[in-house]
Formats: C-alpha cells, sequence, structure tokens
C-alpha cells in the first residue's frame, strides 16, 4: 500500500510540473496577444505558474483543514529555494546580483518572513497539551494579500518607468487564440488534480510512517512543489542568465510568503507549531546569510552555493532525527 502512495505522490508532482508549465505558456501567449509587456508577463503570470504546485498544494491542504501541511508547504519551499535553487545555480557558476534585489526584493523578503513570524506567535512556546503556539487568522491573511497586490503594482509602474527593464521579445510562442485557451484549461485541470494526489498521499505517507505533515511539508512536499523553480533557475544559469535566476527564486518566494499564505489564511486560519515556527527562524536566518554573501562581492560564488546546499542538507536530517 505504501507503494502506491508513493507512486501517487510522484504522479503527482508530475502532474504539478507539466500543469504549471501548459499555464504559463498558455496564458503567457495569450496576454502577448493583448499587447501586454514580456515584462509585467514575468512579473504576474510566470510568477503565479512556477508558484502554482505550492498554491494547488496549501489551497487544498487548507480547505482538507491539514493547517500543518499548508503552512510548511510554503515555508519548506522557500528555504529550498534559497539553499538549493540558488545555492545549486551558484554551484554552476558564480552569479552576480542586481541592486534591485540587493536593495528592494531580498531585503523586502526577509521582512515578510518576520511578520508572517509575528503573526504566527513568534517563538512562544505552546502549552505541555498542544503543538500549537499560535494562529495566522483572516485579518492577517488578508493583509498578506493586500501586501502582494501593493508590491505587485509598486513592481509594475516601476517596470514602465524603467524601459531598460524590459524582456528580450519572442520570450513566449506566438500561437492561437484556441490553442492559448486549451493549454490553460489543461494547466489548471492538472495543477488542481496535482495538488489533491500530492495532499491526500502525502497524508497518508506521513500517518503509515508516524512522521507529521510539518515534516512531510517541509521536505517531500517542499521539494516536490519547488522542481519549476528548480528547473527554471538551473536552466537560466547554465545559459548565464543569472536575472532570471535570481530573479526567479527571489519572486517565488515571496509569491509564496504573501500570495499562497495570504490565500490559504483567507480560507482557513492556519495553525503554527513550535516545529513550523523554528523553522521560520531558520528561513529568516539563511535569507540574512544570502544576503550578506550577496552584498559582499555582489555576487554568490560557487564557495557560498557549496556552503548553501550542505546547509539544506543538515537542515533536513536534523529535522528527521529530531
Amino acid at each position: 500500500m505504501i507503494l502506491v502512495y508513493f507512486l501517487v505522490l510522484v504522479a503527482g508532482f508530475a502532474a504539478l510540473v507539466k500543469g504549471a508549465d501548459m499555464f504559463v505558456d498558455g496564458s503567457a501567449s495569450l496576454a502577448k496577444k493583448f499587447n501586454v509587456s514580456e515584462l509585467v508577463i514575468g512579473l504576474t503570470i510566470v510568477a503565479l505558474g512556477t508558484s502554482a504546485p505550492e498554491f494547488a498544494v496549501s489551497t487544498t491542504a487548507a480547505l482538507s483543514h491539514s493547517n500543518e501541511l499548508a503552512l510548511s508547504n510554503v515555508v519548506g519551499s522557500n528555504i529550498f529555494n534559497l539553499l538549493v535553487v540558488l545555492g545549486f545555480c551558484a554551484m554552476f557558476s558564480p552569479i552576480p546580483i542586481s541592486s534591485e534585489i540587493i536593495k528592494r526584493d531580498f531585503p523586502f523578503s526577509i521582512l515578510v518572513t518576520v511578520a508572517i513570524l509575528v503573526f504566527g506567535g513568534g517563538l512562544a512556546m505552546g502549552g505541555a497539551e498542544s503543538r500549537t503556539i499560535g494562529m495566522i487568522s483572516r485579518p492577517e491573511g488578508l493583509i498578506l494579500l493586500a501586501l502582494f497586490l501593493a508590491y505587485m503594482i509598486f513592481l509594475v509602474k516601476n517596470a514602465k518607468n524603467d524601459p531598460q527593464q524590459e524582456a528580450e521579445a519572442g520570450l513566449y510562442a506566438d500561437i492561437s487564440l484556441k490553442k492559448c485557451l486549451l493549454l490553460m484549461i489543461a494547466g489548471i485541470t492538472l495543477i488542481v488534480a496535482g495538488g489533491q494526489a500530492v495532499v491526500n498521499s502525502a497524508k497518508s505517507i506521513a500517518y503509515f510512517f508516524g512522521m507529521s505533515e510539518t515534516l512531510v511539508g517541509l521536505t517531500i512536499v517542499a521539494v516536490g512543489t519547488s522542481l519549476p523553480e528548480l528547473v527554471t533557475s538551473i536552466v537560466a544559469a547554465r545559459k548565464h542568465e543569472n536575472s532570471l535566476a535570481v530573479g526567479n527564486v527571489v519572486g517565488s518566494n515571496l509569491f509564496n510568503l504573501m500570495f499562497i499564505l495570504g490565500s490559504t489564511a483567507a480560507i482557513h486560519p492556519l495553525a503554527v507549531t513550535a516545529e513550523l515556527s523554528v523553522n521560520l527562524v531558520f528561513l529568516i536566518f539563511i535569507s540574512v546569510l544570502s544576503l550578506v554573501f550577496i552584498i559582499t562581492r555582489r555576487e554568490l560564488s560557487r564557495a557560498e552555493g557549496a556552503v548553501m546546499t550542505m546547509l539544506y542538507v543538515g537542515q533536513v536530517a536534523l529535522s528527521v532525527i529530531s
């Protein structure tokens, strides 16, 4: 029976990744038909597409009252994105970082993570009868959504005022309107089905091995839902598209924190456990560490990428044995 759960989990991940890819291609090509700039497409549709697996898993988990899985999926994905996706790309080739990322986006992601930690009760310890130390309420979820909307508006306005930020033309194919719509519908269908398969199989695996939903969400589910970011950034790094590689990670993390957690908490308040609180603190720590690495020489070196990757291995090992 456990083999069936793992097969369903793998099939769910495959559906999420393929669905996100189809949705991005279809919707981005559709947007081009209405003369929407590729920069705006990247900031909105592509960001949504690469984070669609996290969104599908977290919202499905929230609707099924699996709050630990909903929150741990986002926290685990952000940790994976920073340490593995960004670190692994740096191991291919040192990654120069733009001043906008250093001064604006990276610090903002740290502030949002700190806000979520505060919303969830900080480092307060729960009672002996409960592992829950706090809640991310519906109003706090709406605050995160409002922050996301304001941030998107700011980025779009800033891009329009800076023509140098326009992306190269021809990034997305010029396909028929019918094919655009079919790709979007098929993509959304796969994302929804994949999200349900991942949540249900992950819960079954957790129960079978006596693992907590938090641990499964921080490890197995987080890695699986971060596959689009991993593939996108590695391909970008190999093609020396460094801004795309870094922007994909930072943008996806912000999307996860504000839009996905905000939407999930608005659907159903999220309980924060002591284990999740510790991992939020770890996320803040590695975010600050990554920023320090970047500021020193305005790039991530191969050695720093190796350190970040090893930190992830150590964090997962500690989570499993503790």
